[in-house]
């Protein structure tokens, strides 16, 4: 046996998900959240980097399934720079599908390719200083560029919750008033384009690789949409596994997966016991 115990999922359909993906490896997809998920959350968004452990884990993983993804918020090229995933022996197949599936990044040639900018965007960055100000008493708060949309953080605030909730209702208004939705997080708000989100993308991922078998990860709001994928692949035969990096901070997550984990180091170890129970 290895040393890292393959754990059991807590329902059904989360067992039979398990038992597919380890009866047919090659027809198992596998797509994954990056922040607080493969990688630590942290105040600056900026200095995220994967966890030390994740890309060796889906390095040993990687060859025995039919593809890998990642499906984040942040640009393609970006997530592939803080996840280290360029040239990573092993993951020639992984893709990284950015801005919620707006962007892909294909291991296979190393280019992202992207659609042209939503015009909103620019118009909500020039506004949103004035929003902030106008706001008042979020000090602390932190805006992220994220070229295709616009993040605010409220982790480093004086008061991290109350200010995400003074914030809520002005930002939703900057986005209606320019075409954009938000879409709330562990402590921040994301001002994008409406269209696309993470189970729309993993939806396209699994029909585009004709997958038998998904396994999803993630740890926050945004995820939700990916769970609601997963659910709809089941309910039309394709098993899955929905995995939930733990946080006290999401629980309507914890509640739907069958699987919780312990953050990104309990996704590794999850992973890790895979690709030993997957070895030769």
């Amino acid at each position: 046996m290895g040393s890292h115990p393959l754990p059991v999922p807590t329902t059904a359909a989360g067992r039979e998900g398990l038992a597919a993906i380890l009866q047919r490896p090659g027809e198992a997809v596998f797509a994954f959240d990056f922040d607080g998920t493969l990688a630590d959350i942290v105040p600056d968004p900026d200095q995220a980097r994967a966890h030390p452990g994740a890309v060796p884990a889906l390095s040993r993983l990687a060859p025995r399934l039919c593809s890998v993804a990642v499906i984040t918020g942040r640009p393609a090229a970006l997530a592939v720079e803080y996840g280290g995933f360029a040239e990573a022996a092993g993951l020639d197949r992984l893709l990284v599908l950015g801005h919620y599936g707006a962007e892909r990044w294909d291991a296979a040639d190393g280019e992202v390719a992207t659609p042209p900018p939503h015009p909103g965007v620019a118009a909500v960055r020039a506004e949103l200083p004035d929003v902030l100000a106008a706001v008042g008493d979020v000090q602390g708060a932190t805006v992220e560029e994220k070229g295709r949309a616009v993040a605010v953080h409220t982790r480093r605030a004086a008061d991290p919750q109350g200010a995400f909730e003074a914030l809520s209702g002005p930002l939703r208004l900057l986005a209606e008033r320019h075409g954009l939705i938000v879409e709330p997080g562990r402590l921040v708000l994301e001002l994008r384009p409406p269209g696309m989100d993470k189970g729309v993308a993993l939806t396209d991922y699994v029909r585009r690789t004709g997958a038998g078998a998904v396994l999803y990860a993630g740890d926050d709001l945004g995820d939700l949409a990916a769970f609601g994928a997963v659910e709809q692949l089941r309910s039309r035969g394709v098993p899955g596994v929905l995995v939930c990096s733990g946080s006290s901070e999401v629980t309507e997550l914890a509640e739907r997966a069958d699987l919780v984990v312990a953050g990104p180091t309990g996704v590794v170890d999850l992973l890790t016991a895979l690709a030993e129970a997957l070895k030769d």
